[in-house]
């Protein structure tokens, strides 16, 4: 489980096809300076890691580096088949209990991809707009919670086939959503406590 808080952006410096998976390696020093640990310290074989809001396991460790592998499932339902040596990418470790929430819970289940349909700059915010479809609309909430590639945002304006979201200067800064355009692909997760919410009423059960 996820807070959708991104703790820092690493690039990825390898990409290995493996039939129908694929192995990604990150570089893990920018999450050693926020920890101020050795290299390879911040996290351990086998531990859960968000990478752009996608749930994967910690395959390999060497040095700062640390190899996750993506199974054709996931790459079907997610953007992480389309990265590349370069890229940047949202990270957050899995929350420890009793950990302070200041997103909202996240899975990286992601469930869905959206397109980017526009980004428009405003006074002092950023208005960042996804075309997500009707399906994946109908289970977001107004002024509920979305993760837009891992990171747990607040839904602005809810349409039949459109989420929009207004992202702050440091939200920018801190994450890979200042380098997205017009048409990029992002992953999307909606909020699991408005999904059980809007599945109860579906049912009958509140109210």
């Amino acid at each position: 489980m996820f807070s959708g808080i991104v703790e820092t952006t690493c690039s990825v410096t390898a990409v290995e096809d493996r039939g129908a998976s694929r192995r990604l390696r990150l570089d893990l020093d920018p999450l050693t300076v926020l920890d101020g640990a050795d290299p390879g310290g911040p996290v351990g074989l086998g531990d859960s890691v968000a990478i752009n809001g996608v749930c994967l396991t910690v395959a390999a460790l060497e040095g700062g580096s640390a190899d996750f592998d993506v199974v054709s499932e996931t790459l079907a339902c997610t953007s992480l088949g389309t990265l590349a040596v370069g890229d940047r990418v949202n990270v957050e470790r899995a929350l420890r209990y009793g950990q302070r929430v200041d997103g909202h819970l996240v899975q990286g289940h992601v469930e869905s991809t959206g397109r980017v349909q526009s980004v428009e700059v405003q006074a002092g915010q950023t208005w960042f707009t996804v075309r997500c479809g009707p399906e994946f609309a109908a289970r977001c909430l107004p002024k509920g919670s979305v993760a837009i590639d891992g990171v747990s945002l607040t839904i602005a304006e809810l349409g039949d086939e459109t989420v929009s979201v207004a992202l702050v200067p440091h939200t920018l800064q801190r994450t890979s959503l200042g380098a997205r355009a017009s048409g990029d692909t992002v992953n999307l997760e909606a909020d699991l406590m408005g999904q059980w919410v809007l599945a109860a009423v579906a049912r009958g059960g509140v109210g």
